[in-house]
């Protein structure tokens, strides 16, 4: 399989074929995520820099305000997918013995302006804002015309029975978001990096990954979110490691089930 990054407008690549998943590939890429990471932890520190940062900046502005979240999601999602191809960049260069250099590394996410993976990122910033606006109404829903500005100075409402439902609702709605969203980015991403395709096949193809694995990719969807939720506790600061280790490890796990 050819794996060098197109530059311009070539040729479409074949779609490379779905593999069975298997538990066990799961824990394999994970090892290999964090072999990854700690033979150029340079670079995935680089990166997760960049959400640990937004998230101080998101606590500093005041997230609670209306104003600041949706500045804060025009923004803040944006640079997932850069970030990303980032450390796609760093663990495909490792696997084919490719100089790890900022250079080499900094022009591949530089190079991709000019090819599909903004397409992704703008999806990925209008889910974001979609959620954003969805949650809203549910606080509307079941809080009635409480003001939502400054909710952060209010907690005890969410022990109310109405803002035990809110929560509960909005838990389900955003996971059940959250899963689509993975859906056609889990695989896109680095499909985007490795092979020249219009971000619509890509996003299809990685749907199929996730249909045609479901139980495996369910396992892995989970794994994520709750490291990354466990990164977030220590003020953020978790997100320095956990981060990088499954940017890499998302990268080998692709390469597990499309080949």
């Amino acid at each position: 399989m050819t794996t060098a990054v197109p530059q311009g407008h070539s040729a479409p690549s074949p779609l490379p074929e779905i593999q069975d998943l298997r538990l066990r590939d799961l824990g394999g890429a994970l090892v290999a995520g964090g072999r990854d990471f700690m033979r150029a932890p340079q670079f995935g520190l680089f990166f997760s820099a960049v959400y640990v940062c937004g998230g101080f900046l998101m606590i500093w502005l005041g997230a609670g305000q209306v104003a600041w979240v949706v500045a804060t999601s025009l923004g803040f999602p944006l640079c997932a997918p850069f970030a990303a191809v980032g450390l796609y960049e760093v663990s495909r260069r490792v696997e084919r013995g490719d100089p790890l250099d900022w250079r080499g590394v900094l022009g591949v996410v530089w190079d991709q302006r000019g090819r599909q993976v903004p397409w992704l990122g703008a999806i990925i910033v209008i889910w974001f804002l979609f959620w954003t606006f969805i949650a809203h109404m549910i606080f509307a829903l079941f809080m009635g015309t409480m003001p939502i500005v400054n909710i952060s100075e209010g907690w005890e409402i969410l022990a109310t029975p109405e803002g035990m439902t809110m929560v509960g609702v909005e838990l389900a709605v955003g996971a059940a978001m959250a899963f689509v969203l993975y859906s056609f980015t889990v695989m896109s991403l680095p499909l985007l990096l490795d092979r020249e395709l219009d971000f619509v096949t890509a996003m299809l193809h990685s749907i199929s990954v996730v249909r045609d694995n479901l139980p495996v990719m369910l396992v892995w969807a989970a794994l994520i979110a709750a490291l990354t939720l466990a990164a977030l506790v220590p003020w953020f600061l978790g997100l320095i490691v956990v981060l990088p280790v499954l940017g890499h490890a998302t990268w080998h796990l692709y390469r597990r089930a499309l080949k």
